[in-house]
Protein backbone atom coordinates (compact mmCIF):
# COMPACT_ATOMS: atom_id res chain seq x y z
CA UNK A 1 0.00 0.00 0.00
CA UNK A 2 1.40 3.29 -0.97
CA UNK A 3 1.95 5.88 2.00
CA UNK A 4 1.39 9.43 1.98
CA UNK A 5 4.98 9.97 2.20
CA UNK A 6 5.42 9.13 -2.07
CA UNK A 7 2.84 11.97 -2.37
CA UNK A 8 3.76 15.73 -3.20
CA UNK A 9 2.39 18.75 -1.67
CA UNK A 10 -0.43 20.21 -4.31
CA UNK A 11 -0.35 17.10 -6.03
CA UNK A 12 -4.28 16.09 -7.17
CA UNK A 13 -4.45 12.49 -5.61
CA UNK A 14 -8.43 12.39 -6.24
CA UNK A 15 -10.48 13.54 -9.22
CA UNK A 16 -14.54 13.53 -9.38
CA UNK A 17 -15.94 13.95 -12.67
CA UNK A 18 -19.74 13.94 -13.44
CA UNK A 19 -20.77 11.31 -10.73
CA UNK A 20 -24.34 10.73 -10.26
CA UNK A 21 -25.91 7.93 -7.90
CA UNK A 22 -29.64 6.82 -8.26
CA UNK A 23 -31.50 5.19 -5.68
CA UNK A 24 -33.96 3.71 -8.09
CA UNK A 25 -36.03 6.70 -8.93
CA UNK A 26 -34.54 8.93 -6.91
CA UNK A 27 -31.15 10.45 -7.51
CA UNK A 28 -29.00 11.40 -4.75
CA UNK A 29 -26.10 12.96 -6.42
CA UNK A 30 -26.56 14.46 -10.29
CA UNK A 31 -22.80 15.06 -12.15
CA UNK A 32 -20.92 15.72 -9.30
CA UNK A 33 -17.37 17.37 -9.90
CA UNK A 34 -14.57 16.92 -6.76
CA UNK A 35 -10.65 17.37 -6.35
CA UNK A 36 -8.55 16.73 -3.67
CA UNK A 37 -4.80 17.47 -3.50
CA UNK A 38 -2.13 16.52 -1.07
CA UNK A 39 -1.82 18.70 2.02
CA UNK A 40 -5.41 20.56 1.56
CA UNK A 41 -8.45 20.20 3.71
CA UNK A 42 -10.87 20.81 1.55
CA UNK A 43 -15.01 21.14 3.35
CA UNK A 44 -17.89 19.44 2.09
CA UNK A 45 -20.90 21.63 3.41
CA UNK A 46 -24.91 21.93 2.47
CA UNK A 47 -28.20 20.90 4.51
CA UNK A 48 -29.47 17.92 5.13
CA UNK A 49 -30.34 15.90 2.23
CA UNK A 50 -27.97 17.84 0.04
CA UNK A 51 -26.12 14.88 -0.88
CA UNK A 52 -22.45 15.10 1.52
CA UNK A 53 -23.11 11.31 3.08
CA UNK A 54 -23.66 10.09 -0.08
CA UNK A 55 -20.76 11.28 -1.94
CA UNK A 56 -18.49 10.13 1.46
CA UNK A 57 -20.11 6.55 0.84
CA UNK A 58 -19.09 6.78 -2.63
CA UNK A 59 -15.64 7.80 -2.03
CA UNK A 60 -15.41 5.58 1.22
CA UNK A 61 -16.40 2.07 -1.77
CA UNK A 62 -20.27 1.86 0.35
CA UNK A 63 -21.92 2.78 -2.87
CA UNK A 64 -20.88 2.55 -6.28
CA UNK A 65 -21.85 5.28 -8.40
CA UNK A 66 -24.17 5.09 -11.47
CA UNK A 67 -22.74 7.26 -13.71
CA UNK A 68 -19.15 9.59 -13.86
CA UNK A 69 -15.33 8.86 -13.43
CA UNK A 70 -13.05 8.28 -10.36
CA UNK A 71 -9.42 9.30 -10.44
CA UNK A 72 -7.08 8.28 -8.21
CA UNK A 73 -3.39 9.75 -8.54
CA UNK A 74 -4.07 10.40 -12.49
CA UNK A 75 -5.31 7.01 -12.81
CA UNK A 76 -9.25 5.32 -13.37
CA UNK A 77 -10.54 3.32 -10.58
CA UNK A 78 -13.32 1.66 -9.62
CA UNK A 79 -14.30 1.92 -5.83
CA UNK A 80 -16.73 -0.94 -5.54
CA UNK A 81 -16.32 -2.00 -1.54
CA UNK A 82 -14.48 -0.44 1.41
CA UNK A 83 -11.80 -2.86 1.22
CA UNK A 84 -10.87 -1.60 -2.17
CA UNK A 85 -11.51 2.40 -1.12
CA UNK A 86 -9.14 1.71 2.26
CA UNK A 87 -6.24 -0.76 0.31
CA UNK A 88 -6.02 2.20 -2.55
CA UNK A 89 -5.39 4.81 0.59
CA UNK A 90 -8.79 6.30 1.43
CA UNK A 91 -10.06 6.07 4.97
CA UNK A 92 -12.89 6.86 6.50
CA UNK A 93 -13.56 8.20 10.27
CA UNK A 94 -17.38 8.11 10.28
CA UNK A 95 -19.62 9.91 12.75
CA UNK A 96 -20.14 7.15 15.47
CA UNK A 97 -15.94 6.29 15.32
CA UNK A 98 -16.38 2.26 15.12
CA UNK A 99 -14.27 2.40 18.95
CA UNK A 100 -14.83 -0.37 20.91
CA UNK A 101 -15.27 1.04 25.07
CA UNK A 102 -13.90 -1.88 26.82
CA UNK A 103 -10.84 -1.93 24.99
CA UNK A 104 -7.95 0.49 25.79
CA UNK A 105 -5.87 2.88 23.11
CA UNK A 106 -3.52 0.59 21.53
CA UNK A 107 -5.83 -2.27 21.21
CA UNK A 108 -8.36 0.24 18.94
CA UNK A 109 -5.69 1.33 17.16
CA UNK A 110 -4.27 -2.27 15.85
CA UNK A 111 -7.73 -3.51 15.77
CA UNK A 112 -7.73 -6.02 12.65
CA UNK A 113 -4.36 -5.33 11.97
CA UNK A 114 -2.59 -6.29 14.96
CA UNK A 115 1.06 -6.70 14.93
CA UNK A 116 1.69 -10.52 15.18
CA UNK A 117 -1.50 -11.33 15.12
CA UNK A 118 -0.93 -15.20 16.30
CA UNK A 119 1.37 -14.01 19.14
CA UNK A 120 0.74 -10.32 19.85
CA UNK A 121 3.83 -8.14 19.58
CA UNK A 122 1.99 -6.03 22.27
CA UNK A 123 5.72 -3.96 22.85
CA UNK A 124 5.65 -2.91 19.14
CA UNK A 125 2.60 -2.11 19.05
CA UNK A 126 2.53 0.62 22.22
CA UNK A 127 5.94 1.97 20.60
CA UNK A 128 3.78 2.56 17.36
CA UNK A 129 0.28 3.78 19.05
CA UNK A 130 3.00 6.55 21.54
CA UNK A 131 4.84 7.45 18.16
CA UNK A 132 1.73 8.05 16.21
CA UNK A 133 0.28 9.98 18.97
CA UNK A 134 2.90 12.28 19.96
CA UNK A 135 3.45 13.28 16.48
CA UNK A 136 -0.13 14.53 15.72
CA UNK A 137 0.46 16.14 19.51
CA UNK A 138 -2.41 13.37 20.99
CA UNK A 139 -3.38 14.26 24.34
CA UNK A 140 -4.04 11.24 25.19
CA UNK A 141 -2.85 10.48 28.97
CA UNK A 142 -2.13 6.74 28.60
CA UNK A 143 -2.37 4.40 25.62
CA UNK A 144 -3.43 1.65 28.19
CA UNK A 145 -6.53 3.76 28.77
CA UNK A 146 -9.96 2.30 28.10
CA UNK A 147 -11.59 4.21 25.50
CA UNK A 148 -14.57 4.78 27.38
CA UNK A 149 -12.42 6.60 30.02
CA UNK A 150 -11.92 9.38 27.22
CA UNK A 151 -13.50 12.49 26.16
CA UNK A 152 -15.23 12.75 22.95
CA UNK A 153 -11.94 15.01 21.64
CA UNK A 154 -9.47 12.76 22.73
CA UNK A 155 -11.72 9.32 21.20
CA UNK A 156 -11.95 11.72 17.90
CA UNK A 157 -8.36 11.57 17.98
CA UNK A 158 -7.37 7.52 18.47
CA UNK A 159 -10.32 7.18 15.80
CA UNK A 160 -8.10 9.83 13.14
CA UNK A 161 -4.85 7.77 14.08
CA UNK A 162 -6.12 4.59 13.72
CA UNK A 163 -7.25 5.82 10.12
CA UNK A 164 -3.36 6.76 9.82
CA UNK A 165 -1.55 3.65 10.80
CA UNK A 166 -2.73 2.60 7.49
CA UNK A 167 -0.88 5.34 5.21
CA UNK A 168 -3.69 6.68 3.65
CA UNK A 169 -3.39 9.88 0.98
CA UNK A 170 -6.63 10.75 2.18
CA UNK A 171 -8.43 10.71 5.03
CA UNK A 172 -12.38 11.99 5.41
CA UNK A 173 -13.86 12.98 8.49
CA UNK A 174 -18.01 12.58 9.16
CA UNK A 175 -18.93 15.85 10.93
CA UNK A 176 -15.46 15.28 13.66
CA UNK A 177 -17.08 17.81 16.06
CA UNK A 178 -20.30 17.13 16.62
CA UNK A 179 -21.47 17.50 19.96
CA UNK A 180 -17.66 17.86 21.48
CA UNK A 181 -17.08 21.01 23.88
CA UNK A 182 -15.19 24.22 22.78
CA UNK A 183 -11.64 22.94 24.09
CA UNK A 184 -12.12 19.20 22.66
CA UNK A 185 -13.32 20.78 19.61
CA UNK A 186 -10.23 23.02 19.18
CA UNK A 187 -8.49 19.89 20.01
CA UNK A 188 -9.50 18.23 17.03
CA UNK A 189 -9.47 21.14 14.53
CA UNK A 190 -5.32 21.21 15.56
CA UNK A 191 -5.15 17.45 14.99
CA UNK A 192 -6.52 18.05 11.36
CA UNK A 193 -4.58 20.74 10.50
CA UNK A 194 -1.45 18.30 11.78
CA UNK A 195 -2.74 15.71 9.19
CA UNK A 196 -2.96 18.07 6.53
CA UNK A 197 1.02 19.32 7.40
CA UNK A 198 1.99 15.04 6.88
CA UNK A 199 0.91 15.36 3.21
CA UNK A 200 -2.70 14.64 3.52
CA UNK A 201 -5.71 15.25 1.13
CA UNK A 202 -8.34 15.83 4.09
CA UNK A 203 -12.07 15.72 3.82
CA UNK A 204 -14.43 17.20 6.41
CA UNK A 205 -18.20 17.17 6.36
CA UNK A 206 -19.57 19.82 8.87
CA UNK A 207 -22.96 21.60 9.39
CA UNK A 208 -20.18 23.99 11.79
CA UNK A 209 -19.26 27.10 9.82
CA UNK A 210 -16.75 28.43 12.42
CA UNK A 211 -15.31 25.17 11.86
CA UNK A 212 -15.03 24.86 8.73
CA UNK A 213 -13.36 28.34 7.92
CA UNK A 214 -11.14 27.48 10.72
CA UNK A 215 -9.59 24.46 8.54
CA UNK A 216 -10.38 24.35 5.33
CA UNK A 217 -8.65 25.49 2.39
CA UNK A 218 -11.71 25.12 0.53
CA UNK A 219 -15.25 24.88 0.91
CA UNK A 220 -17.66 22.68 -1.33
CA UNK A 221 -21.33 23.36 -1.30
CA UNK A 222 -23.74 20.28 -2.18
CA UNK A 223 -27.33 21.49 -3.06
CA UNK A 224 -30.49 18.65 -3.55
CA UNK A 225 -27.50 16.74 -4.63
CA UNK A 226 -25.32 18.90 -7.36
CA UNK A 227 -22.19 21.44 -7.07
CA UNK A 228 -23.66 24.84 -6.00
CA UNK A 229 -20.39 26.48 -6.18
CA UNK A 230 -16.78 26.55 -4.55
CA UNK A 231 -15.57 29.08 -1.46
CA UNK A 232 -12.60 29.97 0.32
CA UNK A 233 -12.73 30.51 3.93
CA UNK A 234 -13.36 34.18 4.14
CA UNK A 235 -16.53 33.96 2.05
CA UNK A 236 -19.27 35.57 4.31
CA UNK A 237 -21.64 33.49 6.19
CA UNK A 238 -24.37 35.81 3.56
CA UNK A 239 -22.85 33.80 -0.05
CA UNK A 240 -22.32 30.60 2.10
CA UNK A 241 -26.01 30.50 3.60
CA UNK A 242 -27.43 31.70 0.05
CA UNK A 243 -25.23 28.95 -1.87
CA UNK A 244 -26.53 26.18 0.92
CA UNK A 245 -30.19 27.06 0.83
CA UNK A 246 -30.65 28.40 -2.56
CA UNK A 247 -32.49 31.79 -0.69
CA UNK A 248 -30.45 34.82 -0.74
CA UNK A 249 -33.18 36.52 1.03
CA UNK A 250 -32.97 34.89 4.69
CA UNK A 251 -32.17 35.62 8.46
CA UNK A 252 -28.25 36.19 7.63
CA UNK A 253 -28.49 38.41 4.48
CA UNK A 254 -30.80 40.51 6.79
CA UNK A 255 -28.58 41.04 9.51
CA UNK A 256 -25.76 41.64 7.55
CA UNK A 257 -27.73 44.20 5.03
CA UNK A 258 -28.51 45.76 8.66
CA UNK A 259 -25.14 45.95 9.69
CA UNK A 260 -24.34 47.55 6.69
CA UNK A 261 -26.78 50.09 6.76
CA UNK A 262 -25.99 50.85 10.61
CA UNK A 263 -22.39 51.00 9.11
CA UNK A 264 -23.30 54.06 6.75
CA UNK A 265 -25.02 55.56 8.63
CA UNK A 266 -22.64 55.96 11.60
CA UNK A 267 -20.06 57.02 8.91
CA UNK A 268 -22.25 59.76 7.00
Amino acid sequence: MAGQSTTQKGERILSLRGISKKFGAVSALTDIDLDVHAGEVVALVGDNGAGKSTLVKVLAGVHEPTDGTVEYMGKPVRLDSPATALNMGIATVFQDLALCENLDVVANLFLGHEISPWRLDEVQMEVRAWTLLKELAARIPSVREPIASLSGGQRQTVAIARSLLLNPRIIMLDEPTAALGVAQTAEVLNLIERVRDRGLGVIIISHNMEDVRAVADRIVVLRLGRNNGIFTPDTSNHDLVAAITGATENSVSRRHDRLQTEAREETA
